[in-house]
């Protein structure tokens, strides 16, 4: 396991003088050209995701991180305050567009936490990026987001060019599978995760499938894998489809490893799979919650559970986008004061490269154990 991080940011945010706040009241829209002086009060940050729908646990479980980082902030600059605008994508990329645009037009935002999800992100950054609105995620995990020149695209996590080779590795040296079976969603996140696994697991590689998302019959992949004598199987995409499919998986007398991905990271897979989510393997490139044992306090006595998938990416994401505005920064000021981000989070060092990557990446992996997620370790 990695080593334990302390509750850096807040701390440092606290440091900031409540004087900096400036004059409450008047006119709250940020100063035209972005000069990042003066302090803007009344301003918010927006947080873009599926709060409702068939995913929106990760989306709640973000929310949460960003609401405790608000909390944080909040209580020592309470004479200048930020508020959150919640934008609910339903995790559908056709809503997006017009979600980002709704953000663009409330000038008081000043940054987005998110899009949470690969498919979401593809369709709103381009607008974000022509508004020049600062947006980090903290979960979208695409590689392919990064390469299109958004100069306002920043990833609060490792993308899949991480995750993929890590969960390949898992199944080869852990699983220690021979015969390995590969299925993806046709989603922007699920099939560009599952393509590079396939590549990585090359020709041991026994059979692939596509099936869809709110797809619920899945005999005919069944079919394929139990043919195929699979010892195991990766599946890219969602908690929905990945419950239906192990459940039918196990009913047709798969006893093979079932691994999955950071989309399927979340209690409701349990909940709908039951007994045959048993023994699942998910990687995700988020952190356990007790490598920040002070977060994992906070969040627990806010929410009384222990922060969940994203919920630490989250609150980072949130804390960088604070600490600009807690240092006079507008949304035209913000993007440069993101590019030069560094300071360590509840998750990791939070630095960004040139194309808005995470410079500190780590995957680890979790395996459902009695009913519940557990961490078992990073994938080295």
């Amino acid at each position: 396991m990695r080593s334990t991080l302390k509750l850096a940011v807040p701390f440092a945010v606290a440091a900031l003088a409540l004087g900096a706040c400036g004059t409450k009241g008047g006119d709250t829209t940020p100063a035209a050209g972005g000069s990042g002086g003066a302090k803007v009060c009344d301003q918010k940050i927006g947080m873009f995701g599926a709060l409702t729908g068939p995913n929106a646990n990760l989306g709640i479980y973000i929310q949460n991180g960003v609401n405790l980082a608000l909390d944080d902030y909040n209580a020592k600059h309470a004479d200048c305050k930020v508020a959150l605008a919640n934008y609910d994508s339903q995790g559908d990329p056709t809503q997006a567009p017009a979600l980002a645009k709704s953000a663009i037009d409330d000038k008081k935002v000043v940054g987005i936490v998110g899009p949470a999800f690969s498919g979401e992100s593809k369709a709103a950054y381009p607008l974000f990026n022509e508004a020049s609105m600062v947006a980090i995620t903290p979960s979208a995990t695409n590689p392919a987001l990064a390469d299109n020149g958004w100069k306002v695209f920043f990833r609060a996590l490792g993308n899949d060019a991480t995750q993929g080779p890590a969960a390949a590795k898992y199944i080869k040296d852990t699983v220690k599978s021979t015969k390995p079976f590969v299925i993806d969603d046709a989603s922007e996140y699920g099939k560009g995760l599952a393509d590079i696994v396939r590549k990585d697991l090359g020709t041991s590689v026994v059979g692939n499938d596509t099936v869809q998302v709110k797809q619920t019959d899945f005999s005919a992949t069944v079919t394929k894998v139990t043919a195929s004598g699979a010892d195991a199987v990766f599946y890219g995409g969602y908690s929905p489809e990945a419950a239906l499919l192990i459940k039918q998986l196990r009913d047709a007398g798969f006893k093979g490893t079932f691994v999955v991905a950071d989309g399927v990271k979340d209690q409701s897979y349990i909940d709908n799979a039951k007994a045959a989510a048993e023994g699942t393997i998910i990687t995700c490139p988020c952190v356990p919650p007790d490598v920040a044992p002070e977060f994992q306090k906070a969040y627990k006595a806010k929410f009384k559970e222990d922060p969940n998938t994203y919920s630490g990416e989250g609150y980072d994401a949130a804390t960088i986008l604070l600490d600009g505005i807690g240092e006079g920064k507008d949304r035209a000021s913000m993007l440069d004061y993101v590019k030069n981000f560094d300071k360590k989070g509840v998750t990791k060092q939070l630095k960004f490269d040139a194309k808005g990557e995470s410079a500190d990446v780590k995957v680890f992996a979790y395996k459902v154990e009695d009913g519940k997620i557990v961490s078992v370790g990073e994938i080295k």
